[in-house]
């Protein structure tokens, strides 16, 4: 581990182009699943509370059903953001996901686990920074909270996200610490997203745990399932930083990052 350093104001560059020839392990990701069946039915069972899944930049639900069929395989409610295609924060999709978390929350009588895979981690951020009493903690899947621009994405699609009055004062909310527990899990070789961009600030309740994945893949591939189970499986108001579960190894394991920067 090593020591803390300072956060990077300056632009973060998107990954070299050739990190891109890689996210085609996203689908070797998801053949390893069956293989990996074994270690999964071993990842511990959670208390069962609600669970919303959000998609990356112009994916859907479908994208996140095999994350949600795990999560119930252990125990948990696990739902969809039920919002159609990613297309970013439109209106629709702003207030939609305010109501569809109250929703959740209003069904189970539970605060409710948000999953966000890549820009859909930018918005279960914010949901937590809107209602922090209904969330039990975010998780962020290769999300560039702290740099929207430091990915690799075609300029007609980058082109979709409409500038913001003021852009430094978003880019600073959008980094700013949260009230509730957060883990980013992250890449380095993630072809899309920086991964110095989707790096949390330390705190007493963040965390920053890097996999050997893909952008495409990171939702599905095992490593991440085992993390994202133990992350879960925590008792409410007792979170702690990531260990490994004693009594066996884990493939792989996270590597734990304590700041953004290193």
């Amino acid at each position: 581990m090593q020591e803390n350093m300072t956060p990077e104001r300056s632009p973060i560059r998107p990954p070299h182009p050739r990190l891109l020839l890689l996210e085609g392990r996203a689908l070797l990701e998801l053949a390893a699943l069956l293989p990996a069946y074994p270690l999964l039915r071993r990842a511990p069972r959670g208390d069962g509370h609600p669970v919303l899944v959000l998609p990356g930049f112009m994916a859907s639900d479908f994208s996140t059903r095999t994350l949600r069929a795990f999560l119930r395989d252990r125990g948990y409610t696990a739902h969809g953001w039920r919002l159609g295609r990613n297309l970013g924060p439109t209106p629709a999709i702003v207030s939609g996901l305010a109501e569809r978390l109250a929703s959740v929350r209003q069904r189970y009588g539970r605060r409710v686990s948000l999953i966000g895979w890549s820009l859909g981690g930018i918005f279960a951020r914010e949901l937590a920074r809107r209602f922090p009493s209904d969330v039990r903690q975010v998780i962020t899947l290769a999300s560039p909270f702290r740099d929207l621009d430091a990915v690799n994405v075609p300029r007609f699609l980058r082109d979709r996200r409409q500038p913001h009055p003021n852009e430094a004062a978003l880019r600073e909310r959008l980094a700013a610490p949260l009230s509730v527990p957060m883990t980013a899990i992250y890449s380095r070789s993630d072809g899309i997203a920086a991964w110095r961009s989707c790096m949390a600030e330390p705190g007493p309740q963040c965390e920053n745990l890097e996999v050997a994945s893909s952008h495409l893949g990171i939702g599905h591939h095992p490593v991440v399932l085992l993390t994202i189970a133990d992350r879960l499986a925590q008792p409410e108001g007792e979170w702690k930083p990531f260990r490994p579960p004693a009594g066996w190894s884990w493939p792989f394991v996270p590597r734990t990052q304590p700041a953004y920067g290193i």
